[in-house]
């Protein structure tokens, strides 16, 4: 596992697109297969989630993508919201977290039987957060995320003890974190790192071959780096998307939604040129 850097001494890994030749020539001459976040990496974060769209160039830029190399899209956002939200047809998506995955030929589901506990939970965050303007409980089938960026900040402690207070009561949930967020899990070893080595094996995308690529902005999309990481050298290649420099154990960053796109449509020309 890659070590992270030290907080104080953080700095930003190389940009991929500034140094795309670099970049290029790290894939070893292998096809890359992409793994892509919606979220803070395709599409700017937004007050609310139905409100984060992906802008038009993207998707063409995806799309384009998807004819030259195996595209995936692993997110936290319910896996239905997730592909209304891309709309690419014959795409692979893992909604979730990576918990509810379909593509082509692939449908797999990870804790359908703690449905009931989210079930609990959901109903319990809703009766303790009523009373705090600007959370929203966003209840997805294999998560529950509790959105705080429209809380006023002398709020906002509350909420994560009210979210902790829930998760202490449901011991067969966790509690995780994001950009203003907290978000109950089933509890199980299960995450975006998890999702992707899957969605490999049952694409056959674990052949020397293949470089797998993946572009997430977020804490949840760590765990996909280094999941690429432990693969050993040249076993796959972590983007993180980030305007400010944070630890990280991706290889490459880009600055933004936009560069990242800009980024896409470097290496779809670059492919295109064989």
């Amino acid at each position: 596992m890659t070590s992270l850097p030290q907080s104080g001494s953080l700095s930003a890994p190389p940009s991929a697109l500034a140094e795309f030749d670099a970049f290029a020539a790290s894939l070893r001459g292998r096809t890359p297969a992409l793994f892509l976040d919606y979220d803070g990496t395709l599409a700017d974060i937004a007050p609310r989630p139905e409100l984060a769209a992906m802008p038009d160039e993207a998707r063409a830029v995806v799309r384009r993508l998807s004819a030259l190399c195996p595209v995936a899209f692993v997110s936290g956002r319910d896996l239905d919201d997730l592909t209304a939200m891309v709309a690419v047809d014959g795409l692979v998506y893992a909604g979730s977290h990576g918990f509810d995955l379909r593509g082509p030929d692939l449908r797999r589901q990870v804790g359908v039987d703690y449905v009931p506990d989210l079930d609990a939970a959901d109903r319990r965050l809703r009766d303790r957060l009523d009373g705090v303007a600007g959370a929203l409980v966003e209840r997805k089938r294999f998560a529950i995320a509790i959105h705080t960026r429209q809380v006023a900040q002398p709020e906002k402690p509350s909420v994560a003890e009210a979210v902790r207070a829930v998760a202490d009561a449901q011991p067969r949930l966790r509690m995780t974190g994001g950009k203003e967020l907290f978000e109950l899990r089933p509890n199980l070893p299960w995450d975006k790192g998890r999702a992707v080595l899957a969605l490999m094996e049952a694409l056959g995308l674990e052949g020397s071959g293949t470089m797998p690529i993946y572009l997430g902005d977020d804490e949840t999309d760590e765990d996909a780096f280094r999941a690429l990481t432990a693969r050993g050298e040249g076993g796959g290649i972590g983007i993180r998307v980030m305007e400010e420099p944070a630890a990280t154990a991706a290889t490459w960053s880009l600055r933004d939604p936009a560069e990242a796109a800009a980024f896409l449509g470097r290496l779809a020309d670059w492919l295109a040129q064989g």
